[in-house]
């Protein structure tokens, strides 16, 4: 029995309670979903809700009263070995080992599908993540969104919703045209300009789109004059760049449903409808020129301008239209991922949510991530070999490999600064938390190997009763918390909470494999029980699997 198909139980009884006159409660006042958790106290029972004091009132019963009641109909249910009332109105459930032990099954039946619930099906939401200009290879914080948001991506999907990854391409604006006057002074052997862009990455970009022209006939852009050579670094250069920060997220094992160009907001005059959609709401008015959003209005600190007194369109300008283009494309939820230099900026999009009629948190949500510190030997690693000024995401691929950088990147909440420490990230031992969590995966698979040489074989058949030892019942409880957990780390925006689960889980898992043997020793038969344990072993691989899937690291069988 799952802490869901209990939470159904517990529904369901006081419902009939209420059919039958037991309690005063109405349909309308039992939650569709009853809230069922591991006790802090293991040894007051496997599960434990507090329905009873959530709705004693509502019943016109004391808690406990209600406590009571309950206990005694559950206890009469199949699979409830024992109900208990604790304290002011808690339930405490014990289930017997044949339910609780069923749940191995479910998670084999399931296979990769456990953990997938509907919790938010229904629900269209466009993910923004990383959206690095296109003027330098990803960065450590772009790393970080990188893995954040992709992970979130999956969680999202896995709980029901239909999500569209997108990726904000910053081709308007001064740091293109400063990108292109590096490329310039680099092919001509100078040094960029003072605001320009530095790094090795440059001078190959100043190559290639020297190469590009040379063999599409055309003349070095080194050698024309300024106006003519920016427009084409501009052009190629970006391309370029832009290309490789798509090969550089691909190994990274993250792909983007959507490209979006800001260049073509002013182009389609998407930002001219967003000024218009906000002058029919009576949001904005004119000053000195200029014309304003009254962003104080719906709790920004000050009111922002739209369009400059000169006639040129403000940069909010851009996120107002393109916030609306992603609402007119279906997106009932636009969630951002920003960098921690945009935390100045949360205010004024809500306030720009709000003026266009939506939800601030619901319709818009806004993710800021803190910033990202490398240390190799205790000392801050500052400086990358080829894009000088920064450390890139390839940089730390190249040193930890794809899932230690993804990992590390996701295990800690996107708020927090993080520190990677690299002589962790190197270590096979359990100090490194991603070879931790994947060595229990490949511990489970040299299990299983080693089971069926010694001629253990789930085809023998299951026999759940037999998982009553109390490590089972330990390992049992942590397996029927992925489901849960899962809805909760998607509603709460939070893809950390895998992480440590996982790492959670391992532990668990480690302690069992060393108190509950699968195979036979030496001299013994197999055994119903090895069998029994063989199964619960594998759906410990399968959780491990899906939970790492879900972060977008792989499951190895062997380490």
């Amino acid at each position: 029995m799952t802490p869901e198909e209990l939470g159904r139980l517990i529904r369901q009884t006081l419902l009939s309670a209420s059919t039958e006159g037991d309690i005063a409660i109405s349909e309308e006042d039992v939650p569709v979903e009853i809230v069922v958790e591991r006790p802090r106290v293991r040894e007051h029972g496997d599960w434990s809700t507090n329905v009873a004091m959530r709705l004693g009132k509502k019943a016109g019963m004391n808690p406990r009263e209600l406590a009571e009641l309950l206990a005694a109909r559950i206890r009469e249910e199949d699979g409830i070995a024992a109900a208990e009332v604790a304290g002011p109105g808690f339930l405490n459930f014990r289930l017997d080992a044949a339910s609780a032990g069923e749940l191995a099954r479910t998670i084999l039946e399931a296979g990769t599908t456990y953990g997938s619930n509907d919790a938010l099906a229904g629900q269209k939401i466009n993910l923004e993540f990383v959206s690095a200009n296109p003027t330098g290879p990803v960065h450590l914080g772009g790393a970080r969104w990188a893995a954040v948001g992709d992970a979130l991506a999956r969680l999202l999907e896995a709980s029901g919703a239909d999500v569209t990854r997108e990726y904000y391409f910053n081709d308007h604006g001064a740091q293109i045209d400063r990108f292109s006057a590096s490329l310039l002074a680099r092919s001509r052997g100078q040094q960029p300009p003072e605001d320009g862009y530095g790094g090795l990455y440059i001078t190959e970009i100043a190559d290639s789109v020297r190469a590009v022209e040379a063999a599409a006939g055309r003349p070095d852009p080194a050698t024309l004059d300024d106006a003519e050579a920016l427009e084409v670094y501009r052009r190629e250069g970006v391309a370029i760049m832009f290309e490789e920060i798509k090969a550089r997220l691909a190994d990274f094992r993250v792909a983007f449903d959507v490209y979006f160009h800001e260049d073509s907001l002013h182009e389609s005059g998407a930002v001219n409808r967003a000024i218009d959609a906000l002058r029919d709401r009576g949001v904005i008015f004119e000053n000195d020129g200029a014309l304003w959003l009254r962003s104080t209005d719906f709790g920004d600190d000050k009111d922002r301008v739209l369009i400059k007194s000169d006639g040129e369109p403000a940069y909010l300008s851009g996120d107002v239209a393109y916030y609306l283009d992603k609402r007119e494309r279906g997106a009932d939820t636009a969630i951002y991922l920003l960098g921690a230099d945009h935390h100045g900026y949360v205010g004024r999009m809500m306030a720009v949510c709000a003026a266009l009629g939506d939800t601030p948190g619901v319709n818009m949500q806004i993710i800021i991530g803190q910033l990202v510190d490398l240390v190799k030997d205790g000392v801050a690693v500052r400086m990358s070999k080829r894009a000088g000024n920064v450390v890139t995401q390839e940089d730390l691929v190249d040193a930890v490999g794809v899932d230690a950088a993804r990992y590390a990147m996701v295990r800690v909440s996107a708020d927090t600064k993080l520190i990677i420490d690299l002589d962790i990230l190197t270590q096979n031992t359990n100090d490194n938390p991603v070879y931790y969590v994947q060595y229990a995966h490949a511990r489970t698979c040299s299990v299983a190997r080693n089971a069926a040489e010694h001629g253990v074989s789930k085809e023998a058949g299951f026999h759940p009763e037999l998982l009553d030892h109390p490590a089972d019942k330990e390992l049992l409880g942590a397996l029927a918390q992925f489901p849960a957990l899962v809805a909760q780390a998607a509603s709460l925006r939070e893809a950390h909470r895998v992480a440590r689960y996982l790492e959670s889980l391992a532990s668990t898992y480690h302690g069992w494999y060393s108190q509950c043997r699968v195979t036979p020793r030496a001299g013994e038969e197999v055994t119903d029980a090895h069998v029994a344990r063989l199964w619960l072993n594998d759906a410990v691989s399968q959780v491990l699997t899906n939970g790492l899937g879900l972060l977008g690291v792989t499951a190895p069988d062997r380490m």
